[in-house]
């Protein structure tokens, strides 16, 4: 192609053997070509000492382009037209052209890069024209080869701009995200930050954490912690998730990091991105979702609430008439006094039939306060055993534990290990408590156990585990909705797992239930572990 062979502005000497014979011509171009030199560099000099081997007055290069040839190179004058070689190549294929014109075709194989002229003084000797085509043969692959290896640098610098186009485009991806990302290595090491990260909290540049350890970057959190969560993820493969609160920003804020396991070879797990997400107007919403829900739930439970209330007060009344009416069938219109008031032998039952009932629509009313009206609570660092110990010694005097021993079963490492509200917590506990005695009924086992969880998110796991009748697999997935309850009328309102389900969710935990008919049941309940300060 025409520029693949470029004319050189440097020019070497006329050779000095223009009365050396073919043999020495040929060995001098040969040992130049297979120099290091760049071959444009070359050619200068090469046609120059053909055209002094052969007494001839011009001699040029012509490459092969689409147009057809194209002059490149070429030493002496320049006298010699485009015409003229391609008519000579095509009257004279044996190289020798009348009008003291001597061509010879390039071939690479079956194709044609170009050819070779020189303007020569009668028609050449035999050596000369031996020398004037070995030479072209000699020419042919050379320049085969600088046109190939020209290809393959366009074809690398363009792929080299492709790559770096697509880093580009890639890095502006990752830059545009809302959220923080960085990258490390199983030395801990930053590989990648984004522009999120840069302009966070913290805001530490990008050419500031490449390179360094993620413990000298993120110092706010102990490199203890840090640590484990990142082996976890190398180790396990498995994406991890947690929550935390921050208020660094002078409010509370909510966040989720997100560990995901990458893998360069498909093996093993050599980095692990992580991903932080303000979560806090997410959760705001989601709060805002839950009330509406809550609110609307109300308003479907209604008739339910009516109906609740108005059984006992229909007892109520009941009894009231009826004890108005003996006295009536007792006395007629005389009001008795002092010891003259009748003296009935149900009378008692009928009052303490009166506050039971009265104390029942309390107890709903209470409930159905509770579970509709969110109460701000104080969140402190919390110990579960604590909340337990507490739970039990309450109990003590509860009429259903005074013939119930409760087993604990309490892990005496778990510290301070939660951020919650202790009397939302005592709460719930005492709700599951008085459930599983309800269910074993004097006749079985309760016992409640702590532990710690594998995982952050995980943090503390408790459980009420009772040997009673057992719950099916029907009511199991109605536990928790309000007014739902599996005890006989008059022994429950259905509220209570609704608060305690709403309570454990507030506190960033899960409640569980594993159950089988006639073999009892375990409610399980979730903490995430406290956030390190």
């Amino acid at each position: 192609m025409p520029g693949t062979v470029e004319q050189s502005e440097r020019r070497e000497p006329p050779s000095s053997l223009t009365t050396s014979g073919p043999l020495e011509v040929i060995a001098e171009v040969a040992t130049r070509l297979a120099s290091s030199e760049r071959l444009g560099a070359l050619m200068p000099g090469i046609l120059e000492t053909v055209r002094a081997a052969l007494g001839a007055s011009e001699c040029s290069l012509w490459l092969a382009s689409p147009s057809g040839l194209a002059r490149v190179a070429h030493a002496g004058s320049a006298e010699t037209a485009v015409a003229q070689v391609v008519g000579a190549l095509e009257q004279c294929p044996s190289g020798r052209c009348a009008d003291g014109l001597a061509v010879a075709q390039l071939a690479a194989g079956t194709r044609r890069v170009g050819a070779l002229s020189a303007r020569v003084v009668g028609a050449p000797a035999r050596e000369q024209s031996v020398l004037f085509s070995t030479v072209a043969d000699l020419l042919a692959p050379a320049i085969a080869a600088a046109e190939h290896s020209r290809q393959l640098e366009v074809e690398v610098e363009t792929r080299t701009r492709q790559i770096e186009a697509q880093r580009r485009f890639i890095e502006k991806i990752v830059d545009s995200l809302p959220h923080g990302l960085y990258v490390i290595d199983r030395e801990y090491r930053i590989q990648a930050w984004n522009h999120k990260r840069e302009t966070g909290m913290q805001g530490v540049s990008r050419e500031e954490a490449l390179g360094r350890t993620v413990f000298e970057i993120l110092h706010r959190q102990p490199a203890g912690v840090l640590r484990q969560e990142f082996d976890e993820v190398f180790e396990s493969g498995r994406i991890q998730q947690f929550h935390m609160e921050s208020t660094a920003t002078g409010e509370v804020r909510t966040y989720r990091l997100t560990k995901i396991p990458m893998r360069l070879d498909d093996r093993e797990v050599t980095h692990v991105i992580t991903i932080g997400e303000d979560m806090t107007e997410w959760k705001e919403a989601q709060e805002r979702i839950a009330q509406a829900e809550k609110l609307a739930a109300i308003g479907t439970l209604a008739a339910g609430i009516m109906h609740e209330i108005n059984n006992p007060l229909a007892t109520i009344a009941a009894c009231a008439e009826s004890m108005a009416l003996r006295l009536d069938d007792a006395h007629g219109d005389e009001e008795p006094a002092g010891e003259a008031a009748p003296n009935f032998p149900d009378f008692m039952e009928y009052l303490r039939l009166i506050d039971g009932e009265v104390h029942r629509c309390k107890r709903i009313i209470d409930g159905l306060l509770e579970f509709s009206r969110p109460k701000p609570v104080t969140k402190q660092s919390v110990n579960v055993n604590e909340v337990v110990e507490r739970t039990l010694f309450l109990l003590e005097h509860h009429p259903r534990f005074k013939r119930l021993a409760v087993q604990p079963q309490l892990d005496p490492e778990l510290g301070a290990s939660v951020r919650g509200n202790a009397e939302q917590l005592v709460q719930v506990f005492m709700a599951l408590l008085i459930n599983a005695a309800d269910a074993v009924n004097d006749r079985g086992t309760v016992s409640v156990r702590t532990r710690r969880g594998r995982t952050r998110a995980e943090g503390v796991i408790a459980e009420v585990v009772d040997s009673g009748h057992g719950i099916s697999r029907a009511d199991q997935s109605k536990l928790f909705e309000p007014f739902f309850t599996t005890k006989p009328p008059g022994r429950g309102t259905g509220l209570g797992l609704s608060i305690c389900y709403g309570i454990v969710s507030e506190h960033g935990g899960r409640i569980e239930v594993d159950s089988v008919p006639g073999l009892g049941s375990t409610f399980r309940i979730v903490l995430p572990a406290e956030e390190p300060s």
